[in-house]
């Protein structure tokens, strides 16, 4: 069975594929974030996750099948990525209360083996509970939404903020278990073939 690295720094996708017994290696693409620049949330995550698969397989010296995935939340027609510093999660947090927007992560899955590439996005609906401004404080505080997509982590204490979910909350998390499942079809491996033994 081919290897299958996961490009990407995320803890929380590591430990997704883990979860579902999927053995992957854990590389690192150090993509700058900040040059894409897309008007379209689909084309942003497509690109950005496209690009972090594309730089890990080009550092290969044996065929693998890379797997990159980018997350932005679009909320009222505006995309949200990482914030910037604790101030902007503050504000983001005061914006998002109450309201629902939409989680997008974007899946590329490259194989070496086949020199055959996909790319695809899914998206899940995220329905924010309406915090107070202490709880904002405290979350922020914590330093668990700086380092997230949407200013939050649906498996951590952001979790505790979010009152409803419509669609795949794998995905929300950073990475689709069933989106991966269906690629790897595609590409003609079983999602079995890849759990640890």
């Amino acid at each position: 069975m081919p290897t299958l690295i996961l490009a990407s720094a995320s803890p929380a996708r590591r430990q997704l594929l883990a979860n579902a017994g999927i053995s992957a290696q854990v590389q690192v693409s150090h993509v700058d974030e900040s040059a894409f620049n897309h008007r379209d949330p689909h084309a942003l995550v497509q690109a950005l996750a496209q690009a972090k698969a594309t730089v890990i397989a080009q550092r290969l010296h044996s065929p693998a099948l890379v797997l990159g995935c980018d997350s932005v939340l679009v909320l009222e027609e505006e995309i949200y990525g990482k914030p910037q510093d604790a101030q902007e999660a503050i504000l983001r947090w005061q914006q998002m209360r109450g309201k629902t927007g939409q989680l997008l992560t974007g899946h590329a899955l490259l194989d070496s083996y086949q020199q055959k590439s996909l790319v695809n996005v899914d998206c899940t609906e995220v329905t924010f509970a309406p915090v107070s401004d202490a709880e904002i404080m405290a979350y922020v505080e914590s330093e668990e939404p700086l380092a997230c997509a949407g200013c939050f982590a649906l498996d951590g204490r952001g979790g505790l903020f979010v009152s409803e979910i419509k669609g795949n909350p794998s995905n929300v998390i950073g990475l689709s278990l069933p989106l991966l499942r269906q690629m790897l079809q595609e590409l003609g491996y079983q999602v079995t073939d890849f759990w640890q033994s």
